[in-house]
């Protein structure tokens, strides 16, 4: 899922990975993760609008550091934006919290939204998506259970 994260940054022309680009990677790779966007239009709403950032409306980020100042600066976390950096971190927090060896798709779904700040909360909410109702019905979600 990262290495597909790198390559809609690279392909985007942007430095860093950002949780948008976690987002849209996660939606293409890992069928739990658009399962909680299924029963709507969500789901092709939130794609149609990842499409449109990856062809033109990502531009302002270009250049840009994401973070939102809510977190310690992470610098260069192996090329994440420090919002993104601080994404994996809770992933894995949040995996070893219920027993798990490593981070599902699910882990980093709720990781991405945590900041309000963070480019995912502003394509989710661009495509029609509270993503606070999304974290809150993340919360208590254990992967693999739908």
């Amino acid at each position: 899922m990262v290495s597909g994260a790198r390559r809609r940054a690279l392909r985007d022309g942007d430095r860093q990975i950002d949780t948008a680009h976690l987002l849209h990677s996660l939606l293409e790779h890992d069928p739990e993760v658009r399962a909680v966007f299924e029963g709507g239009p969500q789901l092709a709403r939130l794609l149609a609008y990842l499409v449109q950032r990856s062809i033109g409306y990502g531009l302002r980020w270009q250049g840009s550091v994401e973070d939102s100042g809510a977190v310690p600066v992470v610098t260069e976390a192996d090329g994440f934006s420090p919002l993104a950096a601080g994404a994996m971190e809770y992933a894995h927090e949040r995996a070893v919290g219920r027993g798990a060896g490593r981070p599902s798709g699910v882990d980093l779904l709720a990781a991405v939204v945590t900041d309000p700040e963070a480019r995912a909360v502003e394509v989710l909410t661009r495509a029609g998506i509270d993503a606070e109702a999304l974290l809150t019905g993340l919360e208590g979600r254990v992967p693999g259970n739908r």
